[in-house]
């Protein structure tokens, strides 16, 4: 007969000591039984959160709530509406109003298209107390800002591709690689299998729940807007959304929205920049003077940096005592929305930043020229900080 060794022994003995315990006290029996579900229950609960998708993830969010308001941010471009209407469409599954608003103004003559031809009902807010509904989703910006008790809102969802630190207190999804913030929201629909049809209604291929034609037609063109025609700034993810996209869209609707008459001011203002071009090399700034279409100044900018041997442009336009500028960089060397960070940075109130490739800003006059003991900047010198910090002097 073979003798268990020491080790064995041991073993054997604090194995049936435990069992004559657990025999003898039902109680501690019971709690053992109840660790280990509570253990299995919170392991399961954990592998179907992390594989459930994000479109998912946040349908279940808007679907506790009756009404919620999708706020893009204050002016919004035809990506922020892209995707303020496709949260709608979201929600619409699951049966959660929403009411799509924003607090500034849709200037940019395509942006007043996209607006227009999709028939989107946009509501315009002043204040905290203007959002309507039980819950505030933000699309494309991650912290709330230009209206009044902004920093009092706290919303439930972010969705967003710009850097920053705004987060949502259910859901949060800011992704800065990719180039729209259209791309993640067509790849939350696409998660919840919604099928893109046609304007005839085809291709649906038999599917129960479709994303009609508008929705398609505005994700795609707000990923087009913001990746200058899937050529600057994509991610893979972009393409794989306007495939996904491209058997739902109204041709005639894109054609319409990436057409738009041209504002004459516009024009002039492109001209002047042209005209007034102050070049340094390969950077180029240009004060185009007093405006009333505050979108002039950006589009000046795309157009100034098409001229040949030109990498870097800030353009600056004033309306209402406030100047505006915006800039532009295809050049590795110029980060351009913190280039106009640090030309501004010193300056009481002023607000820029932006991706390595574009950034906008704004400074109030007054502001610039000084408070309390401090000896203000004036508009010569603020041209001369732009030239400084595209060049890497100013940081």
């Amino acid at each position: 007969m073979s003798v268990p060794g020491p080790a064995g022994g041991v073993a054997q003995a604090g194995v049936g000591g435990l069992v004559d315990r657990l025999a003898a006290n039902p109680l501690l029996v019971a709690g053992v039984v109840a660790a280990v579900l509570v253990v299995f229950v919170t392991l399961v609960f954990v592998i179907r959160r992390a594989s459930r998708s994000s479109g998912e993830r946040l349908r279940r969010v808007l679907a506790e709530y009756d009404r919620i308001s999708v706020l893009m941010h204050p002016n919004p471009d035809p990506d922020a509406m892209a995707a303020a209407q496709g949260v709608a469409e979201l929600a619409a599954t699951v049966d959660t109003e929403a009411n799509l608003q924003h607090p500034g103004l849709v200037r940019h003559q395509e942006n007043r298209a996209f607006e227009t031809v999709l028939d989107l009902n946009l509501d315009r807010i002043g204040a905290a107390a203007g959002l309507d509904g039980e819950a505030v989703v933000l699309v494309d910006h991650n912290e709330p800002r230009g209206f009044t008790g902004h920093e009092q809102v706290s919303p439930v969802a972010v969705v967003d591709h710009h850097p920053g630190d705004g987060t949502g207190s259910s859901f949060t999804d800011v992704r800065p690689d990719y180039g729209a913030c259209a791309t993640i929201v067509a790849e939350y629909v696409e998660d919840i299998g919604l099928d893109p049809v046609g304007p005839e209604g085809e291709d649906s291929n038999g599917a129960d729940e479709t994303l009609p034609p508008d929705v398609s037609t505005g994700l795609l063109y707000g990923i087009q807007a913001d990746t200058k025609h899937l050529t600057k700034g994509c991610s893979p993810a972009e393409f794989d959304a306007a495939e996904y996209l491209y058997c739902g869209i109204d041709e005639e609707a894109l054609d319409r929205i990436a057409n738009p008459e041209v504002d004459t001011e516009v024009l002039e203002v492109k001209a002047r920049a042209i005209t007034d071009r102050d070049v340094r090399g390969a950077f180029v700034y240009s004060d185009v003077g007093t405006i009333s279409n505050v979108d002039a100044v950006p589009q000046a900018a795309d157009e100034l940096l098409r001229l040949e041997g030109v990498t870097a442009v800030v353009v600056l336009g004033e309306t209402d005592g406030t100047l505006h500028l915006s800039g532009r960089s295809r050049d590795d060397r110029v980060h351009m929305g913190k280039a106009l960070q640090a030309a501004v940075g010193d300056i009481p109130m002023a607000e820029a930043g932006g991706h390595a490739r574009m950034g906008g800003g704004q400074v109030q006059k007054d502001h610039m020229e000084g408070l309390g003991p401090g000896e203000g900047v004036s508009r010569e010198q603020l041209r001369e900080r732009l030239f400084d910090a595209m060049t890497g002097d100013r940081q």
